[in-house]
């Protein structure tokens, strides 16, 4: 399931789930969970959207009533120095909506 930006910036939310997904460069790419329903937030433009920073994470979702929010890192050096693909799922680190930050 997509959620719009554009929806969700209008009337304020009970998200049950916020995950940001970290990748290289600075990107971050948001999966919420509304009414059951999870999915990664997209933009205007109905592609996912991308946040450079965690303050942005927290700036848009201000208005929302966050349950649980959690980062996942999933790293892509060990395979870039030739050891073996690892079996482990992505890391999971707790991550504060709190403003300010």
């Amino acid at each position: 399931m997509k959620h719009l930006m554009t929806t969700i910036l209008k009337t304020p939310h009970v998200i049950e789930i916020l995950e940001v997904q970290s990748f290289e460069m600075n990107v971050y790419l948001v999966k919420i969970q509304i009414d059951g329903q999870s999915g990664f937030v997209y933009d205007k433009h109905d592609k996912p959207m991308r946040f450079h920073n965690s303050q942005q994470v927290r700036d848009m979702f201000e208005h929302c009533d966050v349950k649980k929010s959690f980062m996942t890192h999933d790293s892509p050096y060990e395979e870039m120095i030739g050891n073996p693909n690892k079996a482990t799922t992505p890391m999971e680190m707790p991550f504060s909506m709190q403003q300010p930050y």
